[in-house]
C-alpha cells in the first residue's frame, strides 16, 4: 500500500493523471489576483513620489547637473521643477551652457546673476546635450518648464558637418540617444531595433522606469543591482544609497588654456545647408514647445570660435548665421548672435574661458532685444 502521505502529496492533474503537489505552492484566486495587482499599481505608482522625499537634494545658487549625471533625465525632471519656483530665468543649452571648462561658478548664468546682484538666471544646461536631444529633453522631462523666462542657446558646432547633424547613414555613438526621436522624424544614423525603440518611447511616460534609471546612474555607476552586485560583491548596496547624490563640486575641471595654447589650429568646417539640417529642425520644435508652454524665449546662437575658420569655413558660416537670422525675426523670436569673443577667451571651438562668459553676460545686458524681452527694465549700473 502507499503511504498516506505521498497520496496526500498527490492532486488530480490533467485527464485525472496524479501530479506531485508541493504544500509551499499557493493558488491564487481571482480576488488575490486583484489584490496583487492593487498592491502592484501602487507601489508602481507611489515609489517614485515617495523616494523624492527620501532622497535629499537641495540645488544652491549656480547649481548645475552633475557630469556623471548628464543622463540622469529624472534628477534633470525635479531640478526644473525647483529651479522654476526658485529662479525667473532658466537657461537652457548643452555644455556652453553648462560650462564645460569652468568652474560652476564661472558659468554663463553665473555672471547674468552678477549683472544683476541677485539669483535670476538658472544654469540648465546639460553636458553632450545637441538640439535633437534638447527637443525631447524638454518635451518629456522639462514639462514644469511653463510661463517663464528662457534663454535658449543654440551651439552651431552642432551643425558643422553632417556627422554632427546626425545626418550619416553610417551608424555612430552619439550623445543622449534616448532623447531623440525614435521614429519621426528619421534619423540615419540611429539604428536601434524597433522593440527597443518602443521602449524608450513608452519610459519617457512612465516615473517608475524614469526612477529605475536614476537610481541605476546616481548610485550604481549605471548598472542594474544584480549587474553591480557582481562587480561589488562585498559592498552594501543600501549603503552605496545613503551616501546620496553626487556632490556638483566634485567634478573635476580641466585645465586648459586657449585654444592655440592647446595646438589647435585652424580648421575648414564643413557646414550643413541650413534646409536639411536636422538638428536645426528639431531646435525650431524646442522653440514651437517653449511658446506653446506659454514661456518667453530668447534665443542665443554661439559665440562660436570664428578665429579658428578657414576663409570658405567662414563665409558659409555667416551665411548660415543670417538664414538663421532671418528665421528668428520672421517666427518674432527675440534673439542675440555675438560677434566672436577675442581669440584668446576660447578653450576650443564653442567653449569660452570664465573671462569669456563674464563678457559675453555684459553684451547680453547690453543689448536691447535681451532688455526688452527677459529684463522689460533698462540694463543695470553694474
Amino acid at each position: 500500500m502507499q503511504d498516506r502521505n505521498e497520496i496526500a502529496d498527490r492532486r488530480s492533474g490533467p485527464n485525472g493523471t496524479e501530479v506531485p503537489f508541493s504544500s509551499n505552492s499557493i493558488q491564487l484566486k481571482r480576488l488575490d489576483w486583484i489584490v496583487v495587482g492593487i498592491i502592484c499599481a501602487v507601489f508602481f505608482l507611489t515609489t517614485p513620489g515617495l523616494w523624492a522625499r527620501f532622497e535629499k537634494f537641495t540645488p544652491g545658487t549656480n547649481y548645475r547637473l552633475p557630469y556623471r549625471l548628464s543622463s540622469d533625465y529624472g534628477l534633470y525632471s525635479r531640478y526644473c521643477r525647483q529651479a522654476c519656483s526658485q529662479y525667473d530665468t532658466l537657461v537652457v543649452g548643452d555644455s556652453v551652457i553648462w560650462g564645460h571648462y569652468v568652474s560652476a561658478d564661472n558659468t554663463l548664468s553665473h555672471y547674468l546673476n552678477q549683472c544683476v546682484d541677485s539669483d535670476r538666471f538658472a544654469n540648465m544646461g546639460v553636458d553632450g546635450i545637441h538640439p535633437a536631444a534638447l527637443s525631447g529633453l524638454l518635451r518629456y522631462y522639462g514639462r514644469d518648464i511653463m510661463g517663464k523666462n528662457v534663454i535658449l542657446q543654440l551651439n552651431p558646432l552642432w551643425m558643422s558637418s553632417a556627422k554632427h547633424d546626425l545626418q550619416t547613414s553610417k551608424e555612430f555613438r552619439f550623445n543622449h540617444p534616448k532623447l531623440v526621436p525614435q521614429f519621426i522624424p528619421h534619423i540615419p544614423c540611429y539604428k536601434e531595433k524597433s522593440p527597443k525603440r518602443i521602449s524608450i518611447a513608452v519610459q519617457r511616460w512612465s516615473s517608475f522606469f524614469t526612477w529605475i534609471s536614476h537610481l541605476k546612474i546616481a548610485y550604481f555607476d549605471n548598472m542594474d543591482l544584480p549587474t553591480w552586485t557582481m562587480e561589488h560583491p562585498y559592498e552594501n548596496p543600501m549603503r552605496t544609497v545613503a551616501t546620496g547624490l553626487p556632490d556638483p563640486a566634485d567634478d573635476t575641471i580641466e585645465k586648459a588654456g586657449s585654444w592655440k595654447q592647446r595646438g589647435m589650429g585652424r580648421q575648414d568646417f564643413q557646414w550643413v545647408e541650413l534646409q536639411t539640417s536636422l538638428q536645426w529642425q528639431l531646435f525650431r520644435r524646442a522653440i514651437d514647445l517653449l511658446k506653446a508652454r506659454q514661456n518667453t524665449v530668447f534665443v542665443l546662437v554661439g559665440p562660436f570660435n570664428e578665429h579658428m575658420f578657414s576663409e570658405q569655413s567662414r563665409t558659409t558660416y555667416r551665411q548660415m548665421k543670417e538664414e538663421i537670422q532671418t528665421w528668428l525675426r520672421t517666427n518674432e523670436v527675440a534673439h542675440y548672435m555675438p560677434e566672436a569673443l577675442p581669440s584668446e577667451l576660447y578653450h576650443d571651438a564653442s567653449h569660452p574661458s570664465a573671462e569669456g562668459y563674464a563678457m559675453l553676460a555684459k553684451q547680453l545686458f547690453a543689448d536691447e532685444s535681451f532688455r526688452s524681452a527677459l529684463l522689460r527694465t533698462d540694463a543695470p549700473n553694474r
